[in-house]
């Protein structure tokens, strides 16, 4: 399985991206892609994550866009030295693409930050 990381300010974000073949259809153009996450907060500060922002990438040049609160319906805190994990998935229409975005993140003195998703290629049959 690849790991894509990036770290922003001290907070490391690690995506291990899985192709699910079973919920998979090639002849219908469904291709199902699971995705892990690691959110490290290596800061001295709590920090709380409060949106997510994704760019969804397809072959075809089709991008679409997801903007939402927390993640899978989670706002997590996290004190210096903590970590959440959490795993969801998407669905491409071609057999290759990619993902990435950014999380809105908010330290205990109230100032926002965003931290960095790394770009992560989805490619089907790859794991």
């Amino acid at each position: 399985m690849n790991k894509f990381v990036a770290t922003t300010e001290d907070i490391t974000v690690t995506v291990r991206p899985v192709y699910l073949d079973g919920q998979s259809d090639m002849i219908q153009k469904k291709f199902v892609f699971a995705y892990f996450i690691r959110i490290e907060n290596n800061s001295m500060d709590r920090i709380q994550l409060l949106r997510r922002h994704w760019y969804i990438h397809q072959s075809s040049g089709k991008v679409e866009e997801v903007d939402g609160e927390g993640v899978v319906g989670k706002q997590p805190m996290l004190a210096p030295g903590e970590v959440h994990e959490y795993n969801s998935y998407c669905v491409l229409e071609t057999f290759e693409g990619s993902m990435e975005g950014t999380y809105l993140m908010r330290r205990s003195n109230g100032e926002m930050f965003n931290v960095t998703i790394p770009r992560f290629v989805l490619r089907a049959a790859a794991n």
